[in-house]
């Protein structure tokens, strides 16, 4: 079992900063691939990036690619959203989750699931 809490998400202008960090319980954090994906209201959740069980391989959606980066600490029991140059389309609940069997772009590859973070990015 791994629990997930996320934090740093609030409301920053257009071209600003967020950096958003994902807690998880347990032990075996490092067994896990980690993932962020977001859902803006009306829409269905979409995948932002992942990264491996080490960390040395990462994903990004293409939209996010050169704007966002996705980091762990496997000591800390945390992975983080680095998100930069921050638009108005970004604003959204983000979501973390952990998938035991690697990354993946699909949520039904997510085993956990953290209750969210709400970013809004204002014009």
């Amino acid at each position: 079992q791994v629990h997930l809490v996320e934090s740093g998400g609030g409301l920053v202008q257009a071209g600003g900063s967020l950096r958003l960090s994902c807690a998880a319980s347990g032990r075996t954090f490092s067994t896990y691939a980690m993932g962020w994906f977001r859902q803006a209201p009306g829409k269905e959740r979409e995948f932002v990036a992942a990264i491996s069980r080490s960390g040395g391989t990462t994903y990004y959606a293409n939209s996010m690619k050169g704007r966002f980066t996705i980091s762990r600490d496997n000591a800390k029991n945390t992975v983080y959203l680095q998100m930069n140059s921050l638009k108005p389309e970004d604003t959204a609940v983000y979501y973390c989750a952990a998938a035991s069997g690697g990354t993946s772009y699909y949520t039904y590859d997510y085993d956990y699931w953290g209750q969210g973070t709400q970013v809004t990015v204002s014009s």
